[in-house]
């Protein structure tokens, strides 16, 4: 296939995405307000607790086995990739721009998660779909491409609601932490055991100057490590997507439940049915409400423009670049098949946007909303012209 071609089908999905958000930006105005806040909220409740579990689910217990499983194992691995990766330079872009604390955990978030959910949902099938496809026939393609899809989601679920979230919640303890020492930076301490002030000063700064040993750092580090555990919450680790990827999982690997619940003949067909019928609302009701969220961000935030711009220059150009060296290495060294449209996805992993669940945690921690909105606003804008380019190079690589 020519670069047209290529260029023409990239396009096509990422379009579809655009428009979907024109139409939720256009509800969330003013003299609209049919996806105002309230209503936000609550279809974003819905999505988060009901659509994407059962997306999740349904997607994995149709098309996962576990042979299947065995040949995909490179692909979490390549995703923690993008997320270690990411948050590494989303750390050194913090320290040149100088950002405030309460915006670390945000930074380094949208660098590092990228949106493995509702865009490749679109994009995949979108690309099968293109007479001019280089992934050969459509059923195969489309098929193959939702195992891919449907892992991929379920992997990047479990990596955002650990490991994001663990970095996002520090960052928020540390942020409130500084806030409450501003408010109170005067602290006196009284001289234990009736000491004289000039008895108890010299030892004090004494202490304080000393270097630390190696076996003081570690145990320092130790007990900091058990704070962070013992503060960690559980419940958000198994948040319902997870929740949703485990049952689909369950249900794909084990044959006996499979034929219970998938197939025209399956005693069980309907429950499948619902819970695919529900999942099938996920795209559209998110793809909404991502249009929604970024009229937030046309209202000023006390983000820099160099932050924006950072952002930017991880995950549409090193990212994509490091990716490209990644999956090349892999199909070099045996460790990823020849299937082209496995590495298609593979590379598609390192080019994507943040994932929208960073603006629900910093919701939920309510810290960088606002500046949230505005990075959602510039990278999913500019989405529209990197992706398809990325897209577009990745599909002539893998072809070739």
């Amino acid at each position: 296939m020519g670069f047209v071609n290529l260029f023409v089908v990239a396009l096509m999905p990422v379009l579809k995405t655009l428009l979907l958000s024109g139409v939720g930006l256009i509800l969330a105005m003013d003299r609209v307000n049919l996806l105002g806040p309230t209503a936000r909220t609550s279809m974003n409740n819905i999505v988060f607790y009901v659509f994407t579990p059962c997306l999740m689910g349904a997607y994995l217990a149709e098309t996962i086995t576990l042979d299947l499983m065995l040949q995909m194992w490179f692909m979490p691995v390549n995703i923690l990739l993008t997320f270690i990766i990411g948050s590494i330079l989303g750390w050194i872009l913090v320290k040149i721009t100088g950002s405030p604390l309460n915006l670390k955990g945000l930074i380094i978030g949208c660098c590092a998660a990228g949106n493995l959910g509702n865009l490749l949902l679109i994009v995949i099938p979108a690309i099968c779909n293109e007479d001019k496809s280089p992934f050969g026939n459509t059923a195969a393609c489309i098929a193959d491409g939702a195992a891919l899809v449907s892992v991929s989601m379920a992997v990047g679920a479990v990596y955002i609601w650990s490991y994001v979230y663990a970095i996002m919640k520090t960052t928020a303890d540390e942020s409130s932490r500084g806030s409450r020492s501003g408010r109170h930076a005067v602290v006196t301490i009284d001289p234990p055991n009736g000491a004289s002030d000039g008895n108890s000063i010299e030892p004090l700064l004494s202490k304080v100057g000393r270097p630390l040993s190696m076996m003081e750092k570690v145990n320092k580090f130790a007990r900091k490590s058990i704070r962070k555990l013992r503060t960690f919450n559980i419940s958000h680790l198994l948040a319902p997507s997870t929740v949703g990827s485990i049952i689909g999982f369950i249900i794909g690997v084990v044959p006996l439940l499979k034929l219970l619940l998938i197939g025209r003949s399956a005693p069980l067909r309907v429950v499948y049915s619902t819970a695919e019928m529900l999942g099938e609302a996920t795209v559209p009701c998110v793809t909404l409400i991502v249009g929604a969220n970024l009229l937030r961000g046309l209202r000023r935030s006390g983000i820099k423009g160099a932050v924006i711009l950072g952002i930017l220059f991880v995950r549409y150009i090193a990212l994509p670049l490091i990716g490209i060296v990644i999956v090349r290495a892999a199909v070099h060294f045996g460790m990823v098949g020849p299937d082209p449209l496995y590495q298609f996805v593979l590379m598609l992993h390192f080019a994507l946007p943040p994932a929208m669940t960073i603006g629900t945690i910093s919701q939920l921690f309510e810290e960088g909303e606002a500046e949230c909105s505005v990075i959602m606003l510039w990278t999913y804008a500019v989405s529209a012209l990197a992706l398809t380019l990325w897209s577009t190079l990745f599909m002539s690589l893998v072809s070739s």
